[in-house]
């Protein structure tokens, strides 16, 4: 399954939508009122888009890493 960029972002969105449902915590909510997108497009933190852009290059160059790793 190959998602676009923008179905992407979406999945990302509903996660943490999720996660917020769950959880009321306001660091998440504060992030998703960052993250909503207004008519045009645009997110509503314009430094969000940016952000995102940025987070999808650094997974495409292969430099994003989920692993569970312990440290002291």
């Amino acid at each position: 399954m190959n998602l676009t960029e923008e179905q992407a972002y979406l999945a990302m969105f509903s996660f943490l939508e999720t996660e917020y449902l769950l959880t009321s915590s306001d660091e998440i909510g504060g992030l998703l009122g960052g993250m909503s997108l207004l008519p045009d497009g645009s997110t509503a933190d314009p430094a969000v888009k940016d952000q995102w852009k940025e987070a999808v290059a650094h997974v495409l160059r292969g430099e994003a890493n989920a692993a569970l790793t312990l440290t002291k």
